[in-house]
């Protein structure tokens, strides 16, 4: 292979541009040119490609977003776009592509490739979310946790100083992931995920607990967006009825998961992703996605990672209740 391209779609994860620099230099490193497509699967559809060389890559490694930009195609669903997307593929010489992004991205990855097999497309797993199988993190997912971690303790400053009782959503429409690791890691006396059905009477029942039993003078309880009970503001309003000793506040944090400069971790995850998915291309392999288990590499086929999503840890769940 000698020519093969990246790109970047879906929601963007910080880390994204750490594999792309990853994957720009080790495809330089074994001799192959490499290009860069921008707006993901729309810049596909309308040549959006452009020569990367080192220096295009020069000082990426600390920004969140994506340098590439991100798109989401209403066109490439249709079979026109694909067709367009791929004759722009063959006259630029592009035999493979490394494609960072999530589900959605995975499933458009897997439509190309089925119609249009001589394009060979090995995938890295960029989302905040941590919903894909086959890897335990993906790109973004330790960084959106610290962000909400952090922002979480301030709000817990002026809780604290008020006697309030705070509802804060973070992200999470069908993985409660960010919210779980967030709610232990700040001390909050409930998690709601979507993964787990929300009983308002028990979480009242905790609350009180804690105002009555332990006299807590605040508390916060973290949300995911995709909870079934209707968000925080739903809840903080079915709850608030039963507290008037509270004052109760409700905080969305919203994108700003998305965005801010890649933990350490998230650093080295995402180069080691874009150096094992340049690796796969030149053995000749297509179809799967770059994950990261116990510390090794592996292989996960793209249809496997989009199916099977990864599951919420009960040990997690119960750590909620006992911490609390």
């Amino acid at each position: 292979m000698k020519k093969i391209a990246v790109f970047t779609s879906g929601g963007d994860s910080p880390g994204m541009n750490a594999c792309i620099r990853a994957v720009v230099r080790m495809s330089l490193y074994q001799g192959m040119e490499v290009f860069g497509i921008r707006r993901g699967y729309q810049g596909m559809i309308e040549g959006d490609i452009l020569p990367m060389e080192q220096g295009s890559v020069s000082g990426i490694i600390q920004q969140g977003g994506t340098i590439l930009r991100s798109a989401r195609s209403q066109e490439f669903r249709t079979e026109a776009g694909r067709a367009k997307a791929y004759r722009q593929l063959q006259e630029a010489g592009i035999e493979g592509l490394v494609a960072i992004g999530g589900d959605g991205t995975f499933k458009g990855a897997q439509i190309l490739m089925s119609e249009y097999p001589d394009i060979k497309i090995i995938g890295c797993p960029g989302t905040i979310d941590n919903d894909l199988y086959g890897t335990d993190f993906t790109i973004g997912y330790d960084t959106a946790i610290n962000t909400a971690m952090n922002a979480i303790d301030n709000i817990k400053d002026t809780a604290n100083a008020h006697d309030r009782l705070f509802f804060v959503e973070v992200m999470g429409r069908d993985a409660g992931f960010i919210a779980l690791r967030a709610g232990i890691a700040t001390g909050a006396e409930a998690v709601l995920v979507p993964e787990s059905k929300t009983n308002i009477e028990h979480l009242i029942q905790t609350l009180e607990q804690g105002y009555i039993r332990k006299k807590k003078n605040s508390s916060i309880v973290v949300v995911a967006e995709g909870d079934d009970a209707g968000g925080a503001f739903t809840i903080a309003e079915r709850v608030g009825k039963k507290f008037s000793q509270y004052e109760i506040k409700v905080t969305v944090l919203g994108h700003i998961q998305r965005g801010g400069r890649p933990t350490c971790m998230e650093r080295v995850r995402a180069s080691r992703m874009g150096i094992a998915a340049v690796q796969a291309l030149q053995e000749g392999k297509a179809g799967l996605m770059v994950g990261e288990i116990n510390n090794q590499i592996v292989l996960t086929p793209l249809e496997l990672a989009t199916k099977h999503h990864q599951e919420i840890n009960p040990m997690l769940l119960e750590m909620v209740d006992i911490l609390a």
